[in-house]
């Protein structure tokens, strides 16, 4: 059974969220847990590669070619993990995805609400990580 463990610190920046997340990550990893790490930013952007480094800070580029938060990188090297462009989401990906399914019409011309299609966008993220 999957289990979930979030680390919040609401609009907070740089008091290591992600350093206090890889650390659990590690604890858990010690204890014989399998362990991913997902950053998930309210931002609207789809990602951090056309951000302004000084006000969102440094962007982490991972194997696959995501321009992710700087976090994914302390994930990969606290956890020893190889992380994707899926392991970081945000509010412009969600959006974005959402966005192309309507015009796809795969909601079949109902209207397109937070409750329950952009939530459900988010949910299937985090599972298919």
């Amino acid at each position: 059974m999957v289990k979930y463990v979030f680390v919040t610190g609401g609009v907070l920046s740089s008091v290591g969220k992600g350093i206090v997340t890889s650390s659990i990550g590690k604890m858990l990893q010690a204890r014989g847990f399998k362990v991913t790490a997902i950053k998930i930013d309210p931002y609207v952007n789809v990602d951090a590669g056309t951000m302004n480094p000084y006000m969102h800070g440094e962007v982490y580029v991972t194997d696959d070619g995501g321009e992710t938060d700087l976090d994914l990188g302390w994930y990969e090297r606290f956890l020893d993990l190889d992380l994707k462009r899926e392991n970081n989401i945000t509010t412009g990906i969600v959006y974005k995805a959402v966005i192309e399914k309507e015009r796809r019409g795969d909601f079949l011309g109902r209207c397109v609400q937070i409750v329950p299609h952009v939530t459900n966008e988010i949910k299937s993220r985090i599972r298919n990580v």
